[in-house]
């Protein structure tokens, strides 16, 4: 569904990428583990062409991802941001249809209305939620909402950016198996980027590890586990000793 081939892209003198290549199947859930600051978002925002790399190609079902109508594009993505980067001045189900009041995916008001607020029943949110305001509701559930908006529109593709951040263990566990449902649910292709390795055996089929600007190992949660690759392993196990240097 997506493919990365020696992607390159620096920032100023400063070289994030160094050649990623990745292939992400079709209705299968790719999780990118790397520390921070090694590219995983700058990855993410490759795909999507908000960022565009200094060398090599990136293709959607066979077609580059800059060519064709830009619009058609974006629509078969969805996103849950870290964060949930709801907007303060909307309500939750003005949040959650929000590319479906305007532009391509324009459906009537109602309409809109109606599909997010079944959206919300989704993610386990009453339909009274819909129209309250972000600053209203705590951290779970802003990122229950960010999950709402992100499945609203049906993607073929949803990215997720460090879904459990911030959370309690308890809400992590429950988003992280939202994610999972709705991704099989909908059969839809996820990549995912995060550190924290209960997401990454909840929620992946595939495991990718990006570290100093490649793709250092890939392979499925079994083979992870019991693979020696120095980097992985002292990666997912947070050993301060091993390859892999702290910053300080």
């Amino acid at each position: 569904m997506i493919r990365l081939d020696n992607v390159h892209k620096s920032f100023g003198g400063k070289q994030v990428l160094r050649g990623v290549t990745l292939e992400v199947p079709k209705g299968e859930s790719m999780v990118i583990i790397g520390g921070s600051g090694t590219g995983k978002s700058v990855t993410l925002k490759c795909i999507l062409g908000l960022v565009h790399p200094d060398q090599g190609t990136i293709t959607l079902d066979g077609e580059p991802v800059e060519s064709g109508d830009r619009d058609a594009f974006l629509a078969r993505f969805g996103m849950l941001f870290q964060g949930a980067a709801l907007f303060d001045s909307f309500t939750v189900w003005q949040n959650v249809a929000f590319r479906l009041l305007r532009g391509r995916l324009k459906r009537p008001k109602a309409e809109a209305r109606e599909i997010a607020i079944e959206k919300l029943r989704r993610v386990g949110l009453a339909p009274e939620t819909a129209d309250l305001f972000p600053a209203e509701l705590s951290g779970g559930m802003q990122k229950r909402v960010g999950l709402a908006r992100a499945i609203a529109a049906d993607p073929e593709v949803i990215f997720f950016d460090e879904p459990t951040t911030g959370l309690d263990p308890i809400m992590a566990g429950v988003i992280n198996e939202l994610i999972r449902e709705i991704v099989v649910e909908m059969g839809a292709t996820a990549m995912t980027i995060t550190h924290d390795m209960t997401s990454v055996r909840a929620i992946a089929d595939d495991v990718a590890m990006l570290h100093d600007g490649v793709i250092k190992w890939s392979g499925t949660v079994t083979e992870m586990d019991a693979c020696s690759d120095p980097y992985v392993q002292q990666f997912i196990h947070g050993k301060a000793d091993g390859p892999i240097a702290a910053v300080r």
